[in-house]
C-alpha cells in the first residue's frame, strides 16, 4: 500500500464517504484533527477520517489504531467496514479471569433519584432498577440504600446502586453501577471489594475510549449513552445517535450491555434497530399516570422479534 500523502488523502476520504451518513456528528468549533502517533498510512488516514467524522480526539485514536491493527491482519483496507473486531480495539476475549460476577440480559433497567421511585418500579415488574441518589449526607445515604434494598425484596428486581459502593455491600445490593468519574475516583481496593462480596458493577460509557477503560475492568454490563439528547443531567459529550450505537454494541457483542439517554417508546425502534436489547429509562417511565400499564407496553415492546 502506498504511504504518499495522496493516498492517505484517498484513504480518509473513502472512510468518511462510506460512514458520514451512519457515524458523523458535528466538529466542535475549532477542533484541530490529533497529531499522528505513527506514520502507518492506514493509521493517519484513519485518524484523520474519525477526526472529519466528529469523533473526540481520543475515540478517533482509538478507531485509527483499531484501523491499523485490522489492516496488517487482513492484509487489506477495507473501508466501507467500520471495525467492530473486539481484538482489533485489544479487547481480550471471554471468559476472562477476575471478572466481575455476571448478570442476565438486563432488559428494562429504571434509573431513579430515590427509594420511593426505585421501589415503585420493582413493585410494577421492573427486571433490573438503579437507585440514583445524590446527597452529601452519609446517614441519608445510608437509609435511602437501605430502604432500597429492603423494599425491594421479593420483588425479582435486580438492584444496582449507583456511586455507593460501600453502603451496596453493607446492605447487600445486587450490584453497583459507577460513572467514569466514580471510576476514576475508585481505589483498586474498592474495586476488589465489590467483586469479592458478589455484587455485579455496571459502568457508564460515552465513547470506544471509555468503553475500552471500563472494558479493561472487566465489569458484569457496559452502559453506552447518551443515545438521544436528554435535560436530566449535563452530559460532557454530544448525544452519540442510533448509527453510533450500532457500531458500539457490535464491537461489544460478547459482553452484556445497554443504551440509556432520551430512550423513550417512540424512537425504541431505533435503538432496538441498532442491536441493543436492553435500555435504561429515567424520564419516560415517571412522566407516566398508569405506571403498571407503562411497563408492561416497555416489557412487550422489549421483546425479541417486536421490531
Amino acid at each position: 500500500m502506498s504511504t504518499t500523502l495522496t493516498s492517505v488523502e484517498a484513504m480518509a476520504q473513502a472512510i468518511v464517504a462510506a460512514h458520514r451518513h451512519t457515524l458523523a456528528l458535528p466538529l466542535a468549533p475549532g477542533a484541530v484533527a490529533p497529531a499522528p502517533a505513527s506514520d502507518d498510512p492506514v493509521f493517519v488516514a484513519a485518524l484523520q477520517a474519525a477526526h472529519a467524522l466528529g469523533f473526540i480526539d481520543a475515540d478517533a485514536l482509538c478507531v485509527a489504531r483499531a484501523w491499523a491493527h485490522r489492516a496488517r491482519r487482513t492484509g487489506q483496507l477495507d473501508a466501507a467496514h467500520w471495525p467492530d473486531e473486539p481484538a482489533d480495539f485489544g479487547i481480550a476475549p471471554h471468559p476472562r479471569e477476575h471478572a466481575f460476577a455476571p448478570c442476565p440480559e438486563i432488559g428494562l433497567y429504571a434509573v431513579m433519584p430515590d427509594a420511593d421511585w426505585t421501589i415503585r418500579m420493582a413493585r410494577a415488574g421492573v427486571p433490573t432498577v438503579q437507585l440514583r441518589f445524590k446527597s452529601g449526607d452519609a446517614q441519608a445515604i445510608r437509609a435511602e440504600v437501605r430502604a432500597t434494598v429492603a423494599g425491594v425484596q421479593g420483588t425479582g428486581a435486580r438492584l444496582f446502586i449507583n456511586d455507593h459502593w460501600q453502603e451496596a455491600i453493607d446492605a447487600g445490593a445486587y450490584g453497583v453501577h459507577l460513572g467514569q468519574e466514580d471510576l476514576q475516583a475508585m481505589t483498586p481496593e474498592g474495586l476488589s471489594a465489590i467483586r469479592q462480596a458478589g455484587l455485579r458493577l455496571g459502568l457508564s460509557t460515552h465513547g470506544y475510549a471509555e468503553m475500552l477503560l471500563a472494558d479493561a475492568h472487566h465489569p458484569s454490563y457496559i452502559a453506552m449513552g447518551a443515545v438521544f439528547p436528554t435535560t436530566l443531567k449535563q452530559m460532557a459529550t454530544a448525544p452519540q445517535g442510533t448509527g453510533r450505537l450500532r457500531a458500539y454494541a457490535a464491537l461489544l457483542r460478547d459482553t452484556t450491555h445497554m443504551a440509556i439517554g432520551g430512550i423513550d417508546l417512540h424512537n425504541l425502534p431505533e435503538v432496538l434497530n441498532a442491536g441493543v436489547r436492553s435500555v435504561g429509562v429515567v424520564r419516560a417511565l415517571m412522566a407516566e399516570p398508569d405506571l403498571d400499564a407503562a411497563v408492561a407496553r416497555w416489557t412487550a415492546a422489549l421483546q425479541p422479534g417486536t421490531h
